[in-house]
């Protein structure tokens, strides 16, 4: 079985790539290596992910159809597992163009190569983001997802519909997974844990949005990529027993299926400072903030149903995850 990975060079892509590597799985990894941060760390991923085995490597946009095209003649996947976006919620207010280019035309160009090429299974990556206005917490898959507060989470619940289109139109099956705050080695440059850190080894004041009273579902990388290991080799079948009149939410008469994958224990934003400043030894300078347009007080995910479809809990917290970080960015950076 060749699987394709997606953002192979990512936070998420490169540790799943090597897993499967690390698991003989055949990988092909696909990513644009663009700017939206630091490329060399990009670089640094994807030696990493190649230390653990053969990576079919392959630079392409996905808003690059002709290219995508030439990239699924070539590896032939049997599954495509998606993690190339646009990320970001709040770079999507001061660039939406490029969510358009990536997260939308390029979904639709992935689609329609998983559909030429008859792939078994795709599974993408969505975001909790969805959930936008919503307060109704822990989030279930079956509430309502339709009013996002940013255009980056629009363009992911428009993902979600897409992909659902193909599944019943074409029987592509379908996964998508709902991510909640992912944290680890490797990590984002534009995430807290990785600019609350650099901030304090500098002394400089750390952000802090909402005053500190944001609580959100911190979840470590490991149990992200156990989580979409588990989905990718349990491609959804119709569900027999979906109800149209009101439509069922979270599954459907179509091969397409929606989960959260997080945590399901947040913990506020002040409490994660102090776990990172004993890890560091270090006294954070803290400037205390109002909401930033577009996000959301608090993240919870409900993993029930991920749980019950491919045994699926998280076994990292924040406590043990947060220092292994900080373990990786002192070699990585050599503080």
């Amino acid at each position: 079985m060749s699987i394709l990975v997606t953002g192979c060079a990512g936070f998420i892509g490169a540790h799943l790539a090597r897993r499967l590597l690390v698991e003989g799985e055949t990988v092909a990894g696909l990513d644009d290596f663009n700017a939206y941060y630091d490329p060399a760390l990009k670089e640094a991923r994807v030696r990493w992910v190649q230390e653990a085995g053969e990576l079919d490597l392959h630079r392409v946009a996905l808003e690059d159809a002709a290219g995508l095209a030439a990239v699924f003649d070539a590896v032939r996947p049997s599954v495509v597992i998606h993690l190339a976006a646009q990320a970001g919620v709040r770079h999507s207010i001061e660039d939406p163009a490029s969510y358009v280019r990536s997260n939308l035309v390029g979904f639709a160009n992935l689609l329609e190569c998983c559909r030429q090429h008859e792939v078994a299974h795709l599974v993408y990556a969505s975001t909790s983001s969805v959930y936008g206005l919503s307060t109704q917490r822990p989030y279930r898959e079956d509430q309502p997802a339709d009013h996002p507060m940013s255009f980056y989470a629009a363009t992911k619940r428009a993902n979600e519909a897409m992909a659902h289109s193909y599944a019943h139109l074409y029987g592509l099956p379908c996964t998508g997974l709902r991510f909640f705050t992912v944290y680890g080695p490797w990590g984002r440059p534009d995430m807290a844990l990785f600019k609350f850190t650099r901030a304090m080894l500098t002394g400089e004041p750390i952000q802090i949005y909402n005053e500190g009273r944001l609580r959100r579902d911190w979840t470590y990388i490991d149990d992200i990529v156990e989580g979409v290991v588990r989905v990718s080799r349990a491609a959804p079948s119709p569900d027999a027993d979906w109800v149209s009149a009101p439509p069922a939410l979270g599954s459907s008469s179509a091969p397409s299926r929606i989960f959260n994958i997080g945590a399901d224990s947040p913990v506020e934003l002040l409490r994660f400072i102090e776990v990172l400043e004993q890890s560091l030894g270090v006294a954070a300078v803290r400037e205390l903030l109002p909401m930033q347009p577009g996000d959301v007080a608090a993240t919870w995910a409900d993993v029930s149903s991920l749980e019950a479809s491919v045994g699926y809990r998280p076994q990292v917290a924040v406590e043990q995850g947060v220092p292994r970080f900080i373990e990786w960015y002192r070699e990585y950076y050599g503080v």
